[in-house]
């Protein structure tokens, strides 16, 4: 492997590494950081047990060219708990806009660096380097459909944002939304892999695409 090769390989941070290697320690899997990064790149299946419903393809596209364009060239996007949506954002966009991810699950230790470990219940909780209001755009979806869930992401949300949020969550929050955010209910309707009982809508408190062209 050449030199310029080695420094396009995504380094783990001592903290995602030890991370990665418990995470693979129980599953009895025996495979290196740099292989783990390579075959779990953009396919970690949703896990139930955490509150993970994946969006179908058509969505994340969506969420995500969304996500990219209101950060604009060069921007810093932040997904809360919105790993489908950060995957894609990864695929599509590499080079124009840095992406971080803020999950719960440690099997996103396999990004590196992006990942940042994060437990709504303690929202400000965060490495000394994530600074406040530090990404252009945070792109949320709160595990839970409850008032505390959304209270609690709503504060690292804040702490985030230099201004724009997209947030994903069920219709039957958005009086919470609006009153804990400040953003508004969009024409896009999100979809998920599988069918869920609740509805689910998108929000946001700036102009954005995805009222035009539903």
């Amino acid at each position: 492997m050449s030199d310029s090769e080695d420094e396009e390989t995504p380094q783990l941070s001592a903290q995602a590494l030890a991370a990665l290697q418990e995470f693979y320690a129980e599953q009895n899997l025996q495979m290196a950081p740099g292989e783990a990064y390579q075959h779990n790149s953009g396919v970690i299946e949703e896990n139930w047990q955490l509150s993970q419903f994946w969006y179908n393809q058509d969505t994340a596209l969506r969420l995500a060219q969304e996500a990219a364009t209101a950060a604009g060239e060069g921007g810093r996007i932040a997904c809360v708990s919105a790993p489908s949506v950060y995957q894609k954002l990864r695929a599509l966009h590499r080079e124009a806009v840095s992406v971080s991810i803020f999950e719960y699950d440690r099997r996103f230790a396999v990004y590196g660096e992006e990942f940042i470990f994060y437990d709504y219940n303690n929202p400000l909780d965060l490495p000394e380097n994530i600074a406040a209001h530090s990404f252009d755009i945070v792109v949320a979806d709160p595990p839970y459909l409850s008032e505390e869930c959304l209270r609690k992401t709503s504060e690292t949300i804040k702490y985030l944002t230099r201004g724009k949020i997209l947030l994903c969550t069920g219709a039957v929050m958005e009086e919470q939304a609006t009153r804990l955010l400040g953003v508004k209910m969009c024409k896009f309707i999100p979809e998920h892999t599988r069918n869920l009982a609740n509805e689910f809508r998108c929000y946001v408190n700036y102009d954005a695409g995805l009222d035009h062209g539903v």
